[in-house]
């Protein structure tokens, strides 16, 4: 599966990604109601930002007729005070295309960027029942801190994990 750095022109493909990924891994997790009103052009507006913004990465993989099937995003988040350190944002891939090293090339590519840009330390937030936790640790990913928030209304545990080695070859 071709990888690639995201152009505006993949904002849309990226949203349906974003939303159909949303509205599964998320299921069981936040409301319904929520999910169910995730917008297809909303997210398609966010992702031509995300797209566009100065130190933000996206990649986009593609399946073999050239649409769309997951993609990853990062670069530092504001929050973020730590010195030579940058975020992994997002990474969704549609469910009919997971288990195939999609994920593991996404990241490496993410990671080749990271380490371009002099970062040591990257740092990702998934939340506590969202399984892909497990994927992160797979990859040596190691939890940090566990903190409450709340989304759509629900009151959640979000994990924060950080990688202190991000030698891409590692992956």
């Amino acid at each position: 599966m071709p990888i690639r750095e995201a152009t505006m022109a993949d904002a849309e493909g990226i949203a349906i990604v974003h939303v159909d990924c949303w509205r599964t891994t998320y299921k069981d997790i936040m409301p319904s109601d929520f999910l169910d009103n995730l917008s297809y052009g909303q997210r398609k507006e966010l992702w031509k930002k995300n797209i566009s913004s100065d130190g933000n990465y996206v990649y986009v993989a593609e399946n073999n007729e050239g649409k769309i099937v997951g993609f990853i995003s990062g670069g530092k988040r504001e929050k973020n005070i730590v010195k030579d350190s940058g975020d992994l944002t997002s990474i969704y891939i549609l469910g009919n295309f997971q288990r195939m090293g999609i994920g593991k090339e996404l990241i490496k590519e993410l990671f080749f960027k990271f380490d371009e840009l002099g970062f040591k330390t990257i740092f990702v937030e998934v939340l506590e029942d969202n399984k892909s936790r497990y994927f992160y640790e797979a990859f040596g990913a190691e939890l940090l801190k566990n903190e409450k928030i709340k989304m759509a209304g629900a009151e959640l545990n979000l994990l924060v994990y950080e990688w202190k080695d991000i030698s891409p070859e590692l992956l």
